[in-house]
């Protein structure tokens, strides 16, 4: 077996777990969250939290921040968001079981617009990737490119820092596999400063504690003059 190959299989091995999954599927909303709270959404108990945590830290796929005498974890940087990310957009759709109204109303938010770590995902962030590429700001033809026209609009009508979007070392704009949509929304440092310019400006805000998003009366406003989308 070669190096590489037993790399790649300890790598798998770390997601072969549903309780792992679980918390790697939860940090998707960006955020760092503690044991604890890994614990009670994963329905484990926190001893068996922090054992599955050591592992997922110790492979390069979370990282531990503390504060003071609290301890939270994290994805540890956007390529491992990417990657479960597309590992969840190629699992085929299930048959929906029966289920509450609850829960129901939880998946359909989700659908609509969710956290992808930090960008936009779901209905709401394929519609934008979209209304980007019809005015001419993002070629989709060959992956994912801004524009120079669109390069222009995110420092100028979207308002974002030109120097910001230049130092970074992660591309600029990238296609991230939609697992709900099936199409790619906009990822990438363009994709993580317009989620976080909405969020600022309160045009998306969350719902509860989850990954999943809505847009405000505001928004809906800014999102109808600044792209066209209703």
């Amino acid at each position: 077996m070669t190096t590489d190959a037993a790399d790649l299989a300890r790598l798998a091995s770390l997601l072969a777990d549903e309780t792992r999954a679980a918390m790697c599927l939860a940090l998707l909303d960006g955020r760092a969250w503690t044991a604890g709270e890994l614990a009670a959404h994963a329905g484990v108990a926190r001893s068996t939290a922090t054992e599955h945590l050591h592992r997922l830290i110790g492979g390069g796929l979370l990282a531990e921040e503390r504060q003071g005498r609290h301890r939270y974890v994290r994805l540890a940087d956007p390529a491992v968001a990417h990657l479960i990310e597309d590992l969840s957009a190629h699992l085929a759709p299930a048959a929906a079981p029966a289920r509450g109204l609850r829960q129901a109303a939880a998946s359909a938010a989700m659908k609509r617009a969710r956290t992808c770590y930090d960008h936009l995902a779901g209905e709401l962030g394929v519609a934008v990737a979209d209304a980007m590429t019809a005015k001419g700001l993002l070629d989709q033809r060959a992956g994912f490119a801004l524009t120079d026209a669109g390069l222009a609009w995110l420092t100028a009508d979207a308002g974002l820092d030109p120097a910001d979007l230049r130092r970074s070392k992660r591309p600029l704009a990238r296609g991230c596999l939609d697992w709900t949509e099936r199409r790619p929304h906009l990822a990438g440092v363009a994709g993580a400063r317009l989620c976080e310019r909405f969020m600022a400006q309160r045009w998306v805000v969350r719902i509860g504690s989850s990954r999943a998003v809505k847009v405000t009366p505001a928004g809906r406003e800014g999102l109808r003059a600044l792209l066209g989308i209703d």
